[in-house]
């Protein structure tokens, strides 16, 4: 798959263009089911058209750019996830779009010169609710209105599940609130979040069960606190695992508010530190809580341990 790093102006010469696409065209953070479904019609027309497929997406979120809301942005997919799915899906060629200040200024009729007939684009495909320019001026129907017959559109309507529209402002509210199984069904797929091991306070291996410290990718969207049946994927395999996210009140100060992201791998002793993972979220299994002594901790952790253990089998 090729990969496209563009800016506004970019330095692409149109008359350069030989290769034709069929692009798919959003943000696509969470690259969930209705995402999949703008994709999928963008591969179906390539194949159609005898061209080839293509997504672009914008980094970073328009938000940090446009300066609408003061809190970190974080991603459902970070960057190279959302490339990585992109691959999975069979898609071509990816465009990354870098959002600036004056891209964000861009006219519709700009955005579509520069980044659709620039880019010898023979069909785009995005969500009803797609927007472009600046202050989002253009749609879809400004996007097939202006075509002029050089290019063809598809419009894709609102998925929806029995409750309500796929979105990855509803992905986000199933995270926070720790239901991964309602995560999964949405994203068509377990949440997964990259990151590398790290040293943490090795507290675990003191009272028998030794746990990764993952420090999160940054700019990746952290679940609601609890301890949760995961996977975590090391050196290309999985191991199944229990994962506590939170502020380990047993042996923390109340005010000490350092997150920590800590897997107890099972059936694994191996020294991993500064490896790169994945964790994949599988279950919330119960809130965190502080415990009165060691002893009872431990009695938990093992329920924890059981109880993830049975859930995989009953997966298998």
């Amino acid at each position: 798959m090729n990969v496209e790093h563009l800016r506004y102006p970019h330095q692409l010469d149109p008359n350069d263009q030989s290769t034709a696409y069929s692009l798919a065209v959003g943000f696509f953070d969470g690259v969930h089911k209705g995402h999949q479904a703008v994709i999928k019609n963008a591969i179906k027309k390539a194949q159609e058209l005898n061209i080839e497929s293509a997504v672009m997406t914008f980094d970073p979120h328009p938000s940090i750019v446009l300066g609408g809301r003061k809190e970190r942005v974080f991603y459902i997919t970070p960057l190279q996830q959302k490339i990585d799915l992109f691959r999975k899906m069979g898609v071509q060629n990816v465009f990354v779009v870098h959002f600036t200040s004056d891209f964000a200024k861009l006219s519709p009729e700009d955005f579509i010169q520069y980044f659709i007939r620039d880019l010898n684009v023979k069909h785009v495909t995005a969500g009803f609710d797609f927007t472009f320019g600046q202050f989002g001026k253009g749609n879809m129907e400004t996007m097939e209105l202006l075509s002029n017959d050089d290019y063809g559109v598809s419009i894709i309507n609102k998925q929806a599940d029995d409750e309500e529209k796929i979105s990855s402002t509803r992905i986000r509210q199933c995270l926070q609130d720790g239901d991964m199984e309602s995560a999964a069904r949405l994203l068509g797929r377990a949440f997964k979040v990259p990151g590398i091991v790290v040293h943490g306070d090795k507290r675990g291996r003191t009272i028998g069960f030794p746990t990764a410290n993952i420090q999160p990718f940054e700019g990746s969207f952290i679940p609601g606190t609890g301890v949760y049946a995961v996977r975590i994927k090391l050196q290309d395999q999985w191991y199944d695992g229990v994962c506590n996210v939170g502020y380990k009140p047993t042996f923390k100060n109340p005010n000490d508010k350092q997150l920590s992201i800590e897997v107890h791998i099972l059936d694994f002793n191996k020294n991993i530190y500064g490896e790169e993972v994945v964790v994949g979220w599988y279950k919330r299994l119960r809130s965190e809580q502080k415990f009165d002594g060691i002893e009872s901790l431990k009695a938990q952790i093992e329920k924890d341990k059981n109880e993830a253990i049975q859930y995989f089998q009953s997966k298998s």
